[in-house]
């Protein structure tokens, strides 16, 4: 009889300075930032699609490091995230995910931007498309992607959220 050993998907709630996201990791690295003020059911949702066969597992101390640089990262203390993260998606999603990591704090880029970035400057769209599906808010900094015309464009937490990151980085 073979065992099955479950891969384990460990969590947390970071609660700071008036923020609440769920997070979640693997033994590689981060995978989960959630929206702010959003119930675990955000996080369950995302795991049975992307993380299917991994057990949800509540481990504060497993999740420490990763709170306790985004606590850095409000407080204003941190500009460049430097712990592992670990990307569920398409090698062209991997690829955007990527890019958006490599917009400096405090800056912003247009879709365009990044499209020509990973050399698919025709898929401005597609890029749009990968970005909405970015488990890993704050920490893959999709809240800096902007329209090409300077307006501020959907993101996943809200409205409200993109727009509080980014005052965070401009007046820090």
């Amino acid at each position: 009889m073979s065992v099955s050993i479950r891969k384990p998907l460990y969590w947390t709630l970071l609660s700071y300075d008036g923020w609440r996201v769920h997070i979640a990791a693997v033994d590689e690295g981060l995978c989960f930032v959630g929206s702010h003020n959003q119930s675990i059911n955000e996080l369950t949702e995302w795991a049975d699609r992307r993380m299917p066969g991994c057990d949800l597992l509540r481990d504060d101390h497993m999740m420490k490091p990763y709170e306790d640089e985004l606590r850095r990262y409000f407080a204003g203390d941190l500009e460049q995230f430097t712990l592992p993260v670990y990307y569920q998606g398409t090698p062209f999603q991997t690829s955007v995910w990527r890019s958006l990591c490599e917009i400096p704090y405090g800056q912003t880029r247009s879709y365009s931007d990044i499209a020509n970035d990973i050399q698919k400057p025709s898929s401005v769209r597609a890029v749009g498309t990968a970005i909405g599906a970015n488990p890993i808010l704050i920490t893959v900094p999709c809240h800096r992607v902007i329209g090409k015309n300077g307006s501020l464009t959907g993101y996943r937490g809200g409205m409200e959220m993109k727009k509080k990151l980014l005052e965070l980085e401009r007046t820090i």
